[in-house]
């Protein structure tokens, strides 16, 4: 085994720490990972990080969904939409070049680094879930899933919280949830096209899983703050790699 591997399914154990801890940001790391880690094509690592994500997302709804939160109403309404807009989403994937793909991902985790360094704790609001709001923007991120292979659980936390009415505590298992079945319809769109390594991504898979008990037991101990915080940093900063990454292959030197 490379030594690039195995520092691949090292970091793999970040993608449960940051579904367990913020029901969000498995792809985010995951897409990279496999890319520029593991040297997998983008268009398959596509289809390997909706199993990664989308298996460690259920398995972390269902234990913190144990402990309650879990509401069942925006789950319902966001994953039925949004498996369908994955599941067109995923179908889009192949129109684009891998670059172009890389580059709309490194986009999206700027902005959403950025909004979360501005907007702190986002504001908790009461209320419920609105079936045309939340069904508009569950297809919504369900075709950003489908199209880029990922969660979109940075995106569905806001979007429970504001439009939903859910508090923090409530909205990361319904996150998880949802990103599980999103993750499902894109994978369902991707097989015809990709071809997925499937010993890799179970390995791959389990150490995730790793990442997700170690994810929980960080949650109990560390503000929701702090963990914000530095997770969008690390967004803003991937997102950045990500960049200078494709300016460089445009360039010739990598």
């Amino acid at each position: 085994m490379s030594a690039a591997l195995v520092l691949a399914l090292l970091l793999a154990v970040l993608i449960g720490v940051s579904l367990g801890t913020l029901g969000s940001g498995g792809s985010i790391i995951t897409l990279p990972v496999l890319v520029y880690v593991a040297r997998i094509p983008a268009h398959a690592a596509v289809g390997m990080s909706l199993v990664i994500v989308g298996t460690t997302a259920a398995v972390g709804s269902y234990l913190q969904s144990r402990r309650g939160g879990l509401d069942r109403k925006a789950a319902a309404i966001f994953a039925t939409t949004g498996m369908a807009g994955a599941y067109v989403g995923a179908r889009l994937t192949h129109l684009v070049t891998g670059n172009t793909l890389m580059a709309i991902f490194a986009a999206l985790m700027l902005m959403a680094g950025w909004r979360m360094l501005a907007r702190g704790e986002a504001v908790e609001v009461s209320g419920a879930c609105s079936i045309p709001r939340c069904a508009g923007i569950g297809v919504s991120l369900g075709v950003l899933t489908g199209f880029l292979g990922i969660g979109g659980g940075f995106l569905i936390v806001p979007a429970l919280v504001l439009a939903a009415g859910l508090d923090m505590k409530r909205a990361v298992p319904t996150s998880l949830a949802i990103i599980a079945f999103n993750a499902a319809g894109g994978l369902a769109g991707q097989l015809r096209y990709a071809e997925i390594e499937w010993g890799l991504t179970a390995a791959f898979l389990g150490f995730a899983l790793v990442g997700m008990i170690g994810g929980s037991t960080i949650t109990r101990r560390v503000s929701a703050a702090s963990l914000r915080r530095g997770f969008a940093w690390a967004v803003i900063v991937l997102g950045t790699a990500i960049l200078g990454f494709q300016a460089l292959g445009r360039a010739g030197v990598l």
